[in-house]
């Protein structure tokens, strides 16, 4: 019988440590018996079960919050099971509940809630950023870059750059510069305006775009080689991730001599390290990204004063601006990331732009120049495109709104792009084939704008008009669908495929592949039982809007 060889446990972060790493705000300390030198080991859930043991965790409590005194109870149980400290949720600003304080007293165990405006998901992210950034820092854990390269971004560019012999950026998902290393006499002008501006150029950004490079970047977990060409020196690329999601990126140029031959491997190792990172520079900005997704959702669904939503977002209430509605085909498998690829093309389409994510759908906000009102389809077309190469091919349909002539009618603008995408849904069910966009280019429905949808879109609004009207009236023809339909709708399915061939039996027929004597059997049915004529104008107009309503 062979012995396992116990798996030593992680070295201790002290709970001092976990607090000045985050420069967020998001934890907050309400009692530390033990004092704040306690060692914590991990993060856990609460709800993770009975028999796991917690010793040294940091417990995260979702279920009840500090002012509530049913919260006493999980602090006194992680507290049994050798937790150091125990984060509950903070109820709005409410103070604890005083069972809850005298529980972490007479356990002698951490006490902290979580800001009202983090998540779950961005605590214990914090949390094991700061284990990760403390134990590289101490050496405990070995730092991926040495020479310091945990102590701050700008420590870690240089560490980079003495590793790779490159010149260095970090930089988040917007291509905003958070680190660099020294810049060379010998860069490149591109550099130098990244480094200068604090950002990527828009031009730059555009030209990776148009390349497939950023595709491959935020897809891809491997370091990216670029070659040298007339626009600047040898480049590699590698994307920052937290499991599988994208914070940011390092970039390492050639400047003034070769990059080593190892510097793929440092930048694979730099990733890690700059995580931690990128995952509190995130969180120190989660505050504010949370106010401007509310003022985004307020501006774009018309909720609140708009003006005020305009210039929480940094948007003149004044400038013309359009909306693009992008929404993935509710059938996507589980873990499916397309949308989060799409909103990073999105906000790499221009500095101004703003996204926000609503369930199936993206909702991107385009401030709009005069003379650049085509860009709104080409962005439209460019996440269609993007969706459909990506793995797994998830179906993407993108609906480019008019623009507006001031951001206070964002509103209207969105409404228009989600009709659209409707349009295109609707017709992909029917197999209605092809559209054309705005520009007269064929296209296979995947995106249009209001010229390529054409009258669909009206017809749409009509139909959302009448629909109250139909629901609640009566007669033959509602006689006749609520009863096939509770048969199983094949009638009702023979009347909408006649009334689209204009009343051609042979080619409705063909398109339910029955004989056409089948055909005008069933359409002979409906007038004798239920007295549905169809030579009758106004009992076809009805029936077209009833198969219509009814989908």
């Amino acid at each position: 019988m062979t012995s396992r060889t116990p798996v030593p446990p992680e070295p201790a972060v002290t709970l001092r440590e976990i607090l000045a790493f985050d420069d967020s705000g998001t934890l907050r300390l309400l009692l530390a018996p033990a004092g704040q030198d306690v060692g914590v080991r991990a993060v856990a859930v609460g709800d993770e079960g009975p028999a796991q043991p917690l010793d040294g965790c940091l417990v995260l409590v979702v279920g009840a919050p500090a002012a509530s005194a049913g919260a006493a109870g999980p602090v006194r149980e992680a507290a049994r099971r050798g937790a150091s400290g125990v984060v509950l949720r903070d109820a709005e600003g409410e103070a604890a509940a005083p069972e809850v304080l005298a529980a972490a007293e007479e356990s002698g165990i951490a006490l902290l809630t979580r800001a009202a405006w983090a998540d779950w998901t961005d605590t214990a992210a914090l949390v094991r950023s700061a284990l990760a950034c403390a134990r590289a820092g101490s050496g405990e854990e070995g730092a991926a870059v040495p020479d310091g390269g945990a102590e701050s971004l700008a420590a870690l560019a240089a560490a980079i750059a003495e590793y790779t012999g490159g010149a260095i950026t970090i930089e988040d998902t917007r291509f905003r510069v958070l680190a660099h290393s020294a810049t060379g006499p010998e860069a490149d002008g591109l550099r130098r305006s990244t480094v200068l501006g604090g950002r990527v150029p828009e031009w730059r950004v555009a030209e990776l775009r148009r390349s497939g490079m950023l595709r491959a970047l935020w897809t891809s977990r491997d370091v990216i080689h670029r070659a040298a060409d007339a626009d600047g020196p040898e480049r590699l690329v590698v994307a920052v991730r937290s499991g599988p999601e994208v914070l940011g990126s390092i970039w390492a140029a050639a400047d003034g001599r070769s990059l080593s031959p190892w510097a793929a491997d440092a930048l694979r190792r730099a990733a890690e390290a700059a995580a931690p990172h990128l995952v509190r520079h995130r969180l120190r900005e989660s505050g504010s990204a949370r106010r401007s997704e509310l003022a985004l959702r307020g501006l774009l669904f018309g909720e609140g004063d708009a003006r005020t939503h305009a210039w929480s977002l940094g948007l003149s209430p004044d400038a013309a601006c359009a909306v693009v509605v992008a929404e993935r085909d509710s059938g996507a498998p589980a873990g499916d990331r397309t949308l989060d690829v799409l909103a990073l093309q999105a906000v790499s389409y221009r500095p101004s732009v703003r996204v926000l994510r609503d369930g199936d759908r993206l909702l991107v906000l385009l401030p709009v120049d005069t003379g650049r009102e085509r860009d709104v389809l080409g962005l439209a077309r460019e996440l269609a495109a993007l969706a459909r190469s990506l793995p797994g091919r998830v179906p993407v349909r993108a609906g480019a709104g008019p623009v507006v002539p001031t951001a206070l009618r964002a509103r209207s603008s969105c409404e228009q792009a989600a009709l659209i995408v409707r349009v295109l849904r609707e017709r992909a069910a029917r197999g209605g084939g092809a559209v054309r966009d705005g520009e007269g280019e064929a296209d296979s429905a995947r995106y249009a704008d209001a010229a390529g949808v054409g009258p669909s879109l009206d017809v749409v609004r009509v139909l959302d008009a009448v629909r109250p009207v139909w629901e609640s009236g009566s007669g033959p023809v509602h006689d006749l669908v609520r009863a096939d339909l509770a048969a199983g709708g094949e009638l009702v399915r023979s009347l909408a495929a006649y009334l689209d061939a204009s009343g051609d039996v042979t080619r409705a027929a063909a398109r339910l592949v029955v004989h056409p004597n089948t055909l005008r059997y069933r359409l002979r049915r409906a007038r004798d039982r239920f007295g549905v004529d169809l030579d009758e104008p106004d009992t076809r107009l009805l029936i077209t809007l009833a198969v219509r309503l009814t989908g």
